[in-house]
């Protein structure tokens, strides 16, 4: 079994993980990583490969020749904005036997689309923070006294901390209004951004809270098969760097709905707020997010999940659970290219 890493990145353990999954499952296979540059997953990867820009029109191609090739059997997105481009191919990469491992087109977009998030929840009836749009429309709100400062100011289609303000009064939410309008033409945003460029930044009541993250697994048919649920205890450029795995049952029962609801394959990364036993979700990603390891180190193994659930194997259900109370920590190591 062949499994492709793409936009690999920085993410070596995911690299680690996957060669022991493959291990663990006893079959054979090479664990590739893909990236448009070199970068230290690619370091580790069995194989590697440097590929054309997402959204180039040579992305696709190039990903389905290098898959018929290397006889890829799972390919697995690592980027927000990989994601949607290989969902719209999902059925191309199909049908030369590779299962993208990730949601539909429409599933992705709901994760992607901060506002459409938004929406999604609502419809399920599950509390969300104040939103807004327009900075004009979210000051007039503290005005009328429907929120209150401070605000948080940040990309409808963004992920970690990039572009994300606070703004205290309304002459910094106009300012960082502005500001993040031209940041987002000066980096990857201005891509998605481009579907509806006037309402492109989001404005949302800050909330305040014990900070949680969960890893929602599903099968690859989309089938709900368990949750992990993390207290983040220390945060670093919009991802979490320590964290503790908890026993929450109501968080599970979330996941659960969430799971089922989305039917996405795969993970799903979710932040939620606890606000004294009130939990909002406030995004979703439907991909490894940088939260997996505190719930891999936790007891869960959803890499050797997916490569029994592509072998058509079952899979045991102490696999997707986690042991509360595992405390972790992200550490900074060198990974050195190897010798050609």
């Amino acid at each position: 079994m062949n499994i492709l890493l793409t936009s690999a990145g920085r993410r070596t353990y995911l690299v680690r993980y996957f060669k022991e999954a493959l291990k663990k499952a006893g079959v054979s296979g090479l664990v590739h990583g893909a990236n448009s540059q070199e970068s230290p997953a690619l370091a580790a990867a069995d194989r590697k490969v440097i590929t054309p820009l997402i959204y180039s029109r040579e992305y696709i191609p190039f990903l389905l020749e290098y898959c018929k090739q290397e006889k890829i059997d799972l390919l697995l997105p690592l980027f927000d904005i990989d994601i949607p481009v290989l969902a719209d191919s999902r059925k191309a990469f199909e049908e030369i036997h590779t299962t993208v491992v990730t949601g539909d087109k429409d599933q992705v977009r709901i994760c992607n689309d901060k506002w459409k998030t938004l929406s999604f929840l609502r419809s399920l009836d599950l509390p969300v923070p104040a939103s807004w749009l327009s900075g004009k429309e979210a000051a007039q709100a503290v005005k009328t006294g429907q929120a209150r400062w401070p605000l948080m100011v940040k990309p409808r289609w963004g992920m970690g901390s990039l572009s994300l303000y606070q703004a205290s009064n309304e002459e910094e939410l106009l300012i960082f209004e502005a500001k993040i309008r031209r940041e987002i033409q000066e980096n990857y945003l201005k891509y998605e951004a481009a579907q509806d460029l006037e309402h492109c930044v989001l404005i949302q009541e800050k909330l305040k809270g014990r900070e949680m993250g969960m890893d929602v697994f599903n099968d690859l048919d989309g089938r709900f098969q368990g949750a992990a649920v993390k207290e983040k205890k220390a945060m670093r450029s919009g991802e979490t760097d320590e964290a503790v795995t908890v026993d929450e049952s109501a968080l599970w029962e979330l996941g659960r709905r969430l799971g089922e609801k989305i039917g996405h394959r795969g993970n799903l990364d979710v932040d939620v707020f606890d606000c004294e036993g009130r939990f909002y979700v406030l995004e979703m990603n439907a991909r490894f997010g940088g939260g997996y390891p505190f719930s891999h180190c936790g007891g869960a193994d959803l890499p050797l999940a997916l490569v029994l659930w592509a072998l058509g194997r079952p899979v045991p259900g102490d696999i997707l659970r986690v042991k509360p109370g595992v405390r972790a920590w992200k550490d900074i190591q060198i990974q050195v290219e190897k010798s050609l």
